[in-house]
């Protein structure tokens, strides 16, 4: 309640940086992926999604260019060409071509543009037009893989699954057996009161 009334009270300029520190410390803290848990199917889904995703995956229909002037040294071809490549990619065309698991951590990407709900990547490393705009598709391909890469889980081998059943089996024997002796030093005492 104090949040939303602090947050009525804000600036424009002061509600978008509450807004970037709520998704900083969001994606700081691990909270990248939706509350729950996911089943297997859809993790295994989502795996075998992302061994097949590469540079192409994403349809470049979907994906609107711009061209502006670049910044930084290079004489006249700073000047006179527009060089530097923007890249804007709608949201609501871009979620339903990636897994359900990846929408939120994608949300909060430090590429987002709250405005428009849209991821927004430039390129002005190159001095042509061209080789920004592969630059800018490289870069939404390495934004799109590490999101990926960190919210979906590798498949545990044989021997992990055997080993956390192992830990598992141990703790749950020693929480039984601490409970045993702390029920045992109990009962001592019950009796002890009697015997004199």
């Amino acid at each position: 309640m104090q949040l939303v009334y602090l947050q009525s009270r804000l600036t424009r300029r002061n509600v978008q940086f509450v807004l970037t520190i709520k998704r900083y410390f969001a994606s700081k803290n691990g909270n990248t992926t939706q509350p729950g848990v996911w089943d297997e199917t859809e993790l295994s889904k989502a795996r075998d999604w992302l061994s097949k995703f590469t540079i192409n995956s994403i349809p470049r229909n979907i994906c609107a260019i711009s061209f502006s002037r670049s910044s930084g040294p290079g004489g006249q071809n700073v000047n006179k060409v527009n060089s530097k490549a923007t890249l804007k990619v709608p949201l609501s065309a871009l979620l339903p071509l990636v897994p359900s698991i990846l929408h939120q951590n994608l949300r909060s990407s430090r590429y987002i543009a709250d405005r428009t709900d849209a991821l927004v990547i430039q390129s002005d490393e190159a001095r042509k037009q061209s080789a920004n705009v592969e630059s800018c598709y490289e870069k939404l391909y390495r934004v799109v893989e590490e999101s990926a890469r960190n919210v979906i889980p590798g498949e545990p081998s044989v021997e992990q699954r055997d080993r956390v059943r192992d830990l598992k089996k141990a703790e749950t024997e020693a929480r039984i057996k601490t409970k045993k002796m702390h029920s045992a030093k109990k009962s001592n005492r019950r009796n002890s009161k009697y015997d004199d």
